[in-house]
């Protein structure tokens, strides 16, 4: 039995095809893995905060030298970790704007790579200094364009800092088995908005029926 963690981080509500599409993929994986479990965290309509100078003092202070209120200032981010942590699985609705995420999802990232939960730094390896210490895992990031042409080979592949950016954040605290699937021409609507609909419930379809995840 694996633990999915399902993650929505646009703003909006019925509305959002980002929303529409992750919990598509969701109730799909559901039909197929009837054993899993699903944890559920919304961060585009319950705010996550952005870090500030206690979180800071008190994720670069070591655990055994933290004052209570170093611990209060972390709470929510130690929460964060425990719940990435347990998950096997990640699906992830996320939006473009301007060229990338919501700062809602990026406040989000801040709470979790952690230095000592996520990465550790080890500064006697001159060449890789930075080592991550989540394994293990698999992620499926659902995009939603307002335009068409931000997939690779596409006319606007170069605006696209989204899908880059995600790579490199959960890259670096061990998540490199990622798969994009994207939505486009949200703007435009009408058959290009449905067709690219209809292309990305095919690729989930495809995605869900894949053998369950056993966690080590």
């Amino acid at each position: 039995m694996a633990n999915l963690l399902h993650i929505d981080t646009s703003p909006r509500g019925e509305r959002s095809q980002s929303r529409a599409l992750s919990k598509y993929f969701v109730e799909a994986w559901k039909d197929s893995h009837l054993e899993d479990s699903i944890t559920y965290r919304d961060v585009g309509r319950n705010s996550i905060p952005h870090v500030n100078e206690p979180w800071i003092a008190a994720c670069f202070t070591s655990p055994e030298k933290r004052t209570s209120d170093m611990w209060e200032a972390i709470q929510l981010s130690e929460q964060l970790v425990d719940e990435l942590m347990a998950a096997d699985v990640y699906v992830i609705g996320v939006p473009m704007y301007n060229f990338n995420i919501p700062s809602g999802f990026k406040a989000y990232i801040d709470q979790i790579v952690r230095i000592g939960r996520t990465y550790a730094f080890e500064p006697e390896d001159k060449e890789s200094p930075y080592k991550p210490l989540v394994h293990g895992k698999k992620m499926f990031i659902i995009t939603a364009h307002g335009a068409g042409g931000f997939a690779p080979g596409g006319r606007l592949e170069k605006l696209n800092h989204q899908a880059p950016y995600l790579k490199t954040a959960f890259g670096f605290i061990g998540i490199t088995d990622i798969t994009f699937i994207s939505v486009e021409n949200d703007e435009l609507g009408g058959q290009k908005l449905a067709d690219s609909i209809a292309a990305a419930r095919a690729q989930i379809n495809k995605l869900v029926n894949v053998p369950a995840i056993n966690p080590k």
